[in-house]
């Protein structure tokens, strides 16, 4: 007999010998993902005997994350702002730190404004901005990618949220001007994706990851543009990595002003934003 407990430790010792990182967390929400319960409901029956189906299921999964696939595209799912979002290979899975971006931007006065978000890969920021402001702004998603816009559009309704999505290259084919645009773009330096944990290289799409020589092109490219986009004082939000603030206000300073960084829980600049100087 195998219980629920014993078949959570062998997950975890077959997650650590494979160099998986935080083994005993994944190895505890892949069991919870295959028994489909809550941690609550977990400790009540951990000393139960487990179904055959529940072991080989389990070990398929641990099997699969022993590989160093994302344990978020084995579930299927994540959590990001307090809410529950579809990702798979298309999307990149949404970090906490981007959190910070959203919280920025809620903190602006969003009443019955219009907001853009730029790369918008899962949709975790404008579902989320949408959900938070409780309906009181137009929200608009945007990125080149159909495999993620299906993603984004999925999520909209499992959250019960009204944005609007757009297939577009950048600006490509926006038409409209807005009063917040807030991205997070590809940053990463191309050199330096093939020194990320094997989770983000080998399985996260490169597209969304890759931020080309200098991983600035995609910061370059927004703020040239994006004045034609803008309402007047609107707001420019961006997530940013973390020795990128500088160059970033750099770039930013000949069409915005009252720039400022805004770092994370760990102390680490996170976000930039400025306000436009004047339309075009």
């Amino acid at each position: 007999m195998t219980t629920i407990r014993e078949l959570l430790k062998e997950g975890s010792k077959r997650l650590a010998l494979n160099g998986v990182e935080e083994a005993d967390v994944d190895a505890r929400l892949l069991l919870l993902h295959v028994l489909n319960i809550n941690s609550a409901v977990f400790y009540m029956i951990m000393n139960n005997e487990a179904e055959e189906t529940v072991i080989y299921r389990y070990y398929e999964l641990i099997d699969k994350r022993c590989t160093h696939y994302p344990l978020q595209y084995i579930t299927g799912s994540t959590e990001f702002m307090g809410l529950s979002f579809k990702v798979d290979e298309n999307v990149l899975i949404p970090r906490f730190d981007t959190e910070i971006l959203v919280e920025e931007v809620l903190k602006l006065d969003l009443d019955k404004k219009k907001i853009l978000d730029m790369c918008t890969g899962s949709g975790c920021i404008a579902i989320s901005l949408k959900k938070l402001l409780k309906g009181n702004a137009d929200v608009t998603g945007v990125d080149i990618s159909e495999g993620a816009l299906k993603i984004a559009e999925y999520n909209a309704k499992m959250n019960d949220t009204e944005v609007s999505f757009i297939k577009s290259d950048l600006f490509e084919n926006i038409n409209e001007r807005y009063d917040v645009i807030v991205s997070n773009p590809p940053y990463i330096r191309t050199s330096v994706i093939n020194e990320l944990m094997e989770e983000v290289k080998s399985h996260e799409p490169f597209m969304a990851l890759d931020g080309k020589e200098d991983g600035l092109f995609f910061y370059g490219s927004i703020i040239k543009s994006a004045p034609f986009f803008m309402n007047e004082d609107a707001v420019m939000a961006f997530e940013i990595g973390y020795d990128q603030a500088d160059s970033v206000k750099d770039i930013m300073k000949e069409d915005f002003y009252d720039i400022k960084v805004i770092r994370d829980f760990a102390g680490l600049d996170r976000v930039v934003m400025g306000r436009i100087k004047s339309i075009r």
